[in-house]
């Protein structure tokens, strides 16, 4: 039986022009880091907006809420979403649960 995605973590990342590049390759560097040292950690995913080549969101999924708040915890974690977050002119995050899945 395949799990349900019910925790998730998004961000609305609105990035410096002429950063993006940088911006894709922070993101993955984080998101390499969070997959390998964070048992809760299910997948996740990023988006880019085809009118506004500089405005991202992603998506993560989580096994628990408990999970998003221990990876947040980690001192890996200000790091890596600090290099993400700095090439950005404005973001946006939050922790979320799923209520309908169709």
């Amino acid at each position: 039986m395949r799990e349900e995605l019910k925790h998730w973590s998004s961000g609305n990342w609105h990035v410096t022009e002429g950063k993006a590049d940088d911006f894709i390759d922070a993101w993955t560097e984080f998101l390499a880091w969070t997959k390998g040292a964070n048992e809760g950690f299910v997948k996740a995913r990023l988006i880019r907006d085809l009118s506004d080549p500089n405005h991202f969101v992603s998506f993560s999924a989580w096994r628990s809420p408990e999970a998003m708040s221990e990876w947040q915890g980690k001192p890996e974690f200000a790091d890596l979403f600090g290099k993400c977050r700095a090439l950005c002119d404005d973001m946006t995050s939050g922790i979320y649960e799923s209520t309908v899945t169709l």
